[in-house]
């Protein structure tokens, strides 16, 4: 029996790869909203980030998030992803 291959992707605040599962996907809608998708099935460009607020933070301080998407992120945007991610950890 074949082994199941697993999908890695890489966290942009880290740059480490993962098991797709253990990531938190964020997307930009084809209308340019970016928000997080914790289902992993909204339509739209994604990058992934570790479901930790410090990786997110790395990845806002790097502004890897911006230079994935081609925009410019405001900070209310990062704030409420912030919270999103540590609702979820609780």
């Amino acid at each position: 029996m074949k082994a199941k291959k697993v999908p890695l992707r890489k966290c942009t605040g880290c740059g480490e790869m993962f098991d797709k599962r253990t990531l938190v996907r964020v997307v930009k809608s084809p209308d340019g909203e970016i928000s997080l998708d914790l289902t992993g099935k909204k339509s739209g460009r994604g990058a992934y980030v570790c479901k930790n607020i410090d990786c997110l933070k790395k990845a806002r301080k790097k502004r890897a998030l911006e230079r994935a998407f081609g925009v410019q992120i405001e900070d209310s945007v990062y704030d409420g992803m912030e919270e999103e991610i540590s609702d979820e950890q609780q």
